[in-house]
């Protein structure tokens, strides 16, 4: 992209008389010579902006693929070989656009979040006296990561680097993810972007009012999965209740959850929200760092679109800290196959932030 929009300042230079060049054997004007210098700096501007990861380098790669295409045809005898490298530059943009633009996933990730972090916080401090009613393993997990002495957790802000995979048989997936969570009314978004084969593929979660949707696409443009429904809600209410009791412990001590002690490093609960009702295993250390999370109400979605009733489970470990809190820094995502247990997903923590404003 950068050495098509260099290419461009030839026209500018015939343009205003800097340069001879045989290369170009119609006359160029100075206004067409200022035309060739736009489409230059909207074409290097969108390169340097993608190389820089900026998200919006669509939008001047957009102006300048229009200006490019104009000047070409204005010398199209000496300049039609540019249209071959704007048809990659429009291949680059259309991508852009579809994962960017405005009906994107991460537009819609963005409104959504936008949403909530407009609200008010509203977040007392977590004391001892919220804990009276949790079971002692789930008392010394809160202590233990800090979460007591610190301000409710009404939403919170990570970010993931891992690898995923479909089936035990499939190769793994580098992925990088963002996820904005909201619990003073449960929400979880997730946007996560991988690579198949080097094809960049997009998945997004979105759990709002008590209802998720699941859409995963190809390059952007081509869907590979879209769930949503009964089973769908029921699986994300176990990940946000995951969330809660691996990412934000200080959620823990909201009514919603029913609590039952089993020993002296388990505890089983029930998370109701939004009509449904889920429960879950959590496994601690001695020491108190939850070491595993498992439910049976998760159901495994399938390659035909249909949902599976599947054992959910989340072993983590490597606790460190994460600005005043100390939480897990890696986890695995697994299901129970009956062949066996198979690791779907690998996830590392990057960083976390709580209670965010827009």
């Amino acid at each position: 992209m950068a050495l098509h929009g260099l290419i461009h300042l030839m026209g500018f230079a015939r343009g205003f008389g800097y340069a001879d060049l045989p290369q170009l054997t119609q006359p160029i004007s100075r206004a067409w010579g200022a035309a060739w210098l736009a489409a230059a700096l909207l074409v290097m501007t969108s390169a340097a902006m993608l190389g820089a990861g900026a998200r919006s380098y669509w939008i001047p790669g957009a102006l300048g693929l229009v200006m490019s295409q104009a000047v070409i045809f204005s010398v199209w005898g000496d300049a039609w070989a540019g249209t071959v490298a704007n048809v990659l530059l429009l291949v680059i943009v259309a991508f852009g656009w579809r994962t960017e633009g405005p009906r994107s996933f991460h537009a819609q990730y963005l409104r959504d979040a936008h949403v909530g972090l407009a609200r008010v916080v509203q977040a007392p401090i977590v004391t001892e006296a919220d804990l009276v009613r949790l079971p002692d393993p789930v008392k010394r997990y809160l202590r233990v990561t800090r979460s007591v002495g610190q301000p409710r957790v009404q939403n919170y802000h990570l970010r993931f680097r891992g690898r995923i995979r479909r089936a035990p048989d499939s190769r793994w997936m580098p992925f990088e993810a963002e996820q904005q969570s909201f619990a003073d009314e449960p929400t979880r978004l997730f946007l996560m972007r991988a690579r198949m084969f080097g094809v960049p593929v997009e998945a997004f979660h979105r759990a709002v009012g008590g209802h998720a949707t699941m859409q995963v696409t190809v390059a952007g443009a081509f869907p590979l999965e879209n769930a949503h429904g009964d089973e769908m809600d029921r699986a994300e209410t176990v990940t946000l209740f995951n969330d809660m009791c691996l990412l934000a412990p200080g959620t823990l001590i909201d009514p919603e959850i029913a609590w039952e002690a089993v020993d002296p490093t388990t505890a089983r609960a029930r998370f109701t929200h939004g009509g449904q009702t889920i429960a879950a295993t959590l496994l601690f250390a001695s020491t108190g760092e939850l070491m595993n999370f498992q439910s049976d109400d998760r159901a495994r979605s399938e390659s035909d679109g249909t949902f599976t009733p599947r054992r959910f489970s989340t072993p983590v470990r490597d606790y460190r800290d994460f600005g005043p809190v100390r939480l897990m820094s890696f986890g695995e995502a697994r299901w129970l196959l009956p062949g066996g247990e198979f690791t779907y997903g690998e996830f590392n923590l990057v960083d976390i932030t709580y209670n965010g404003r827009r």
